[in-house]
């Protein structure tokens, strides 16, 4: 594949020559920036209650820095060079990467960040999306951060090797990218093969299609996940008796409860759950975590099993078979009351529930 460098003028060429001569004289001076910014960003996350995947951090190869000072900008058949200085107009040399589980983190990571001003000065921040919202594509999305250091002193060593004759400032600006794994993934596959393909003639409008269709499915799985990790952090809030596990079960209380622990067995939106205040404070059951207790799926298992369901119970015949499988003939005397043919029935699931239990050894 032709590059940057193999189009440059020849003239062109002697300038980033030189320029990549030095970079390559001062690089290992720019490594040890690169390490000291990924430990400094590394030890912001380390009480925090965000914590990354996992932080990594590169400094541009010698191959790369040349293809980046390469670059020109063309008029009226004349080139110039987009980064004249690139060791000073380059701002992507060290880059440090902040790997997140979900998206929700990468904004709370970022700030996190941004908030030590101490060490580090803010000077860019955007959100990098490859293919825009806005335009109805897709790509992989990140948290782009341009950082400057304060008074560094790895960054001073770098800058005396660059110029003796200045004065170190330990200011220097470098790029954070966060992202999540899946991003990650996503863009480091496509980075290979879209960016360094060999030779573009081999490439594929397949291999576009197949990018955007996977990138597609990228933002499906990160808002599933999101999805998922919302409704864990609503569950286990459940079974938080000094806070949301001590919540009174009214009627709308226990709905929600409900269509979050067992979604797939749901009544009507718009219907009371009265019946159900009813059944569970019969026997004393008044607050989330008692509700949450009773939902459990082996709970659900044994009874679905002993009482061998001809059709998929719904929540009201579910949960007062969980409630005879908890508390047995005590249910039966205080909830059937005059009612003989519901204490027909829930004597006949009891007697079910029992020879399950012999079975089973329950």
């Amino acid at each position: 594949m032709t590059n940057h460098w193999d189009r440059l003028d020849e003239h062109l060429q002697l300038s980033v020559a030189a320029n990549v001569a030095e970079y390559e004289r001062v690089r290992p001076a720019l490594e040890a920036v690169t390490a000291d910014v990924e430990a400094r960003i590394r030890a912001m996350f380390d009480d925090a209650e965000v914590k990354p995947l996992f932080v990594s951090s590169r400094t541009k190869t010698v191959e790369s820095f040349r293809e980046k000072a390469s670059r020109v900008l063309e008029a009226d058949g004349e080139q110039t060079l987009q980064f004249p200085d690139p060791l000073r107009n380059l701002i992507d040399v060290v880059g440090v990467r902040v790997i997140t589980t979900l998206p929700s983190e990468n904004a709370t990571a970022a700030n996190l960040i941004k908030r030590q001003r101490a060490v580090f000065d803010c000077r860019g921040d955007r959100e990098k999306d490859i293919g825009s919202i806005e335009s109805g594509t897709y790509g992989y999305s990140s948290r782009h951060l341009i950082l400057r250091t304060i008074q560094n002193d790895a960054v001073r060593a770098y800058q005396e090797a660059l110029d003796p004759n200045a004065k170190p400032n330990g200011s220097y600006l470098f790029e954070c990218q966060i992202r999540t794994v899946f991003a990650h993934a996503w863009s480091e596959i496509e980075h290979d093969i879209r960016f360094k393909a060999e030779d573009r003639r081999a490439w594929s409008p397949y291999f576009d299609r197949q990018f955007t269709a996977t990138a597609a499915m990228l933002e499906t799985v990160e808002s599933t996940f999101s999805e998922l990790h919302d409704r864990y952090e609503t569950v286990t809030s459940f079974w938080d008796e000094d806070g949301e596990g001590a919540l009174p079960l009214s009627p709308e209380r226990i709905k929600e409860i409900w269509q979050t622990l067992l979604p797939h067995v749901d009544r009507k939106s718009d219907d009371d759950w009265g019946w159900a205040a009813e059944l569970l404070a019969a026997h004393g059951l008044n607050r989330t975590v008692d509700l949450a207790a009773l939902l459990q799926s082996e709970s659900i298992s044994h009874v679905r099993t002993a009482l061998d369901h001809r059709y998929s119970p719904g929540p009201d015949r579910l949960l007062d078979d969980l409630l005879l499988w908890r508390y047995g003939p005590a249910h039966i005397e205080l909830t059937a009351a005059e009612d003989e043919g519901r204490r027909e029935s829930l004597q006949r699931r009891s007697r079910q529930m029992q020879s399950y239990r012999n079975t089973a050894g329950q």
